[in-house]
Formats: structure tokens, sequence, C-alpha cells
């Protein structure tokens, strides 16, 4: 997907209108249009990078310096207990819109979102193989 289709780039552009919540040279944060809760924000850096791995440093750097910002006020304002972050990197891991996007997602205690944290336990010798594994691909 290039730039020109990509619907997070026309809202960057200014060619899509989006309820904005922040805005700079670097990035626009807007409220998404499918909330998991009321003030659910969607941080994007204004340039076209797919995932967090495509972004360069440099600017990932930038991206995430104005995330706590960000969230502080959509906490404040939502009058929230707490909040997540989020950032899904690829179709596997939920991403719908293929520029990188980091979700804050106001957060109240018992209100269902996130329920089930589906985590396991590693066999034995398995977390040190994938270890070795990661760090050969560093």
């Amino acid at each position: 997907m290039g730039t020109d289709d990509c619907i997070f780039c026309k809202m960057a552009a200014g060619q899509v209108p989006v309820a904005k919540v922040y805005e700079d040279d670097t990035v626009l944060a807007f409220l998404d249009i499918g909330p998991i809760s009321d003030g659910h924000t969607l941080v994007i850096p204004r340039q076209h990078f797919e995932r967090i791995d495509d972004c360069p440093p440099k600017l990932l750097g930038e991206v995430a310096s104005r995330l706590g910002k960000i969230a502080g006020a959509v906490v404040a304002a939502m009058k929230s207990d707490g909040y997540n972050v989020l950032c899904n990197n690829g179709q596997a891991a939920g991403q719908l819109v293929k520029h990188l996007h980091f979700h804050i997602i106001p957060r109240n205690a018992g209100d269902g979102v996130f329920k089930r944290w589906p985590a396991y336990k590693y066999p034995q010798g398995k977390p040190e193989a994938i270890a070795e594994a990661i760090r050969k691909n560093l």
C-alpha cells in the first residue's frame, strides 16, 4: 500500500476529517472511529511507515516522546484509572490500517476490556532457545 491509498496518510494531510486531539509537524493524534472506550485515541507519525521495525529510530523516538503527554491528557479528560498503549504490527497482530499507529485506550477498574490475557508457561529450556534466536537477529 502506498501513501496515496493510506487512509491515515490522507488524515495526516487533512484530506479526511478527524476529531483531532493533538498535532504537530511529526505526529497527528485523533479519536479512533471504532473506540474500545471513550477517549480511545490513535497517535500516528505523519510520514508513512507500516510497522515499528520499518520506522527510522529517530522518528520512532519523536513519536514516542509525545505519547506520554497525549496519554496523560486523554486519561485526565476521561477521568480514567489507567490506560493501555498498544501498537499492532502486521495483520496477524490485528493491524487493520497499514500505517504505524499507537492506540491510547483509557481504562477503568472492572471495565471488562482485555478481560483475559492469554498467558502460558514455557517448557524447560525453551526460553533460552528463543532468546538466543532473537539475539541472532539483532
